[in-house]
């Protein structure tokens, strides 16, 4: 079987909306920016998501607050609630739109998430899903009095056991005879036995998305996972080979070869012509990166706090540099090893173009997503779908609460108009949006049944 992507002339753009709380890309100074952690914000972005008929709303968690040498840090949201209980609320003022709750498979247990996870999938009609984390730093595990828990070999060993015995417990629910078998589940990492008490929601299981890069969280995603939400979404070349590997990955598996949706994250800058829209663009970058989170993230990769220099002046020497491994602390897109490499990369760089502080931070910064008018970004959206790189985007809006009007209003009619967008939900379940199979145990069980 093939796994090379394969052009989809009739496939449809598909949206999902990444409220990720903790960033700097968000723009916090604007004066149109709202709180993050405010029920109004969520309830105004995911009726915007539901007015534009998107797929998902899709929110991240994290299990400690960011910390700058040893202090919270400020530049980012301090305090956020926790992902099943805000869910729970959005569940009760949307009716189509699908749910996706970020949880640590490292400090949860298996049967009370399966239990949360099944509630929210019930309470909602089948709308509910799981993107699966893990957590190996012993910084975040301070917050559970248990150090790293884990070591990082084994935190996909963790994960898989976990999640085996979540879809045994959503299993365990016999529709014929309207009661539970009780579940037992014995492994490295792992050691249940309980009668669960949520039954089955319309779709089955809680959608399971995964957005793990490394090669073991795609061999992960490719065994376990039906969307994985990737950071390939902006380089069409880039997105065919990662669509490539995931899909040989999954036949490898035993799946079918599109058994596993790709929703790469992105970040969209729309105005009336391209060249309007890459001057905006230019100032967005400057928003992002104010002064002092030039400061701070500079001072992140120095491994000092660096708040008292002009972020217009000069990057500081090399010598500066206390050479000791990045942290948790920041969280983990903020890189991982020695200070020291990164921090000569970024001072070279710095002399070689004549770059001040902040200038530096703003250069390094990748550009992403896709930057246009309506409808050459249209264009392009299409393009990555039909050339079989991705299933859809899930969007993280610039700005909260309002990131997402625009897109509503003059993006998702553009795709309409090339016939590349739904106009209307089809179905009341996220499996249904996102035209997924049923789920993988259950196709299974149904197999064994059959040949039984």
């Amino acid at each position: 079987m093939s796994t090379t992507p394969t052009r989809r002339p009739d496939a449809h753009v598909r949206f999902g909306v990444f409220f990720q709380g903790v960033n700097h890309h968000t723009v916090w100074s604007d004066a149109e920016s709202g709180s993050q952690i405010d029920p109004a914000s969520f309830e105004r972005v995911i009726r915007t998501a539901e007015r534009g008929l998107f797929d998902a709303f899709f929110l991240g968690e994290g299990l400690r607050l960011r910390e700058s040498h040893g202090h919270l840090h400020d530049l980012d949201v301090v305090g956020r609630p926790d992902a099943l209980t805000e869910l729970a609320a959005l569940a009760a003022i949307t009716s189509r739109i699908g749910l996706v709750a970020t949880q640590n498979a490292t400090y949860n247990d298996p049967a009370d998430l399966a239990r949360r996870l099944g509630s929210l999938d019930v309470l909602s009609g089948g709308r509910a899903a799981w993107n699966i984390v893990t957590t190996d730093n012993a910084w975040t595990g301070e917050n559970f009095r248990r150090g790293g828990y884990l070591d990082h070999a084994d935190r996909y060993v963790r994960a898989e056991e976990f999640v085996r015995a979540a879809q045994a417990i959503w299993d365990s629910w016999s529709e014929e005879e309207r009661a539970f078998t009780r579940v037992q589940r014995s492994g490295t990492t792992v050691n249940i036995e309980v009668t669960p008490t949520v039954p089955r929601s319309p779709q089955g299981h809680p959608v399971l998305f995964q957005a793990g890069d490394s090669p073991d969280g795609r061999t992960f995603a490719a065994r376990n996972a039906e969307v994985i939400f990737s950071a390939h979404g902006s380089d069409l070349t880039d997105a065919l080979e990662f669509a490539t590997d995931v899909r040989a990955r999954t036949v490898a598996a035993g799946r079918p070869v599109d058994d596993v949706k790709i929703f790469p994250g992105t970040f969209i800058v729309l105005a009336e012509t391209d060249a309007a829209a890459e001057d905006k663009y230019e100032w967005l970058k400057r928003a992002q990166v104010t002064g002092a989170t030039a400061l701070s993230l500079l001072g992140h990769v120095w491994g000092r706090d660096l708040s008292h220099l002009d972020p217009d002046g000069p990057v500081p020497s090399i010598a500066d540099v206390v050479d000791k491994e990045f942290d948790g602390t920041r969280g983990a897109g903020l890189k991982s090893g020695s200070r020291r490499p990164l921090a000569q990369e970024w001072r070279e760089r710095a002399e070689a173009e004549n770059l001040s502080i902040r200038e530096l931070v703003i250069a390094q910064e990748r550009r992403r997503g896709f930057i246009g008018s309506p409808a050459s970004v249209a264009e392009q959206l299409i393009e990555f779908v039909r050339s079989g790189a991705v299933d859809g985007f899930n969007i993280s809006p610039w700005i909260v609460p309002d990131g997402l009007e625009d897109i509503v209003e003059l993006l998702v009619p553009a795709l309409q108009d090339r016939g590349a967008y739904r106009t209307a939900y089809t179905g009341t379940t996220l499996r249904e949006h996102l035209g997924l199979r049923p789920p993988q145990t259950r196709r299974e069980l149904e197999l064994a049944e059959a040949a039984g």
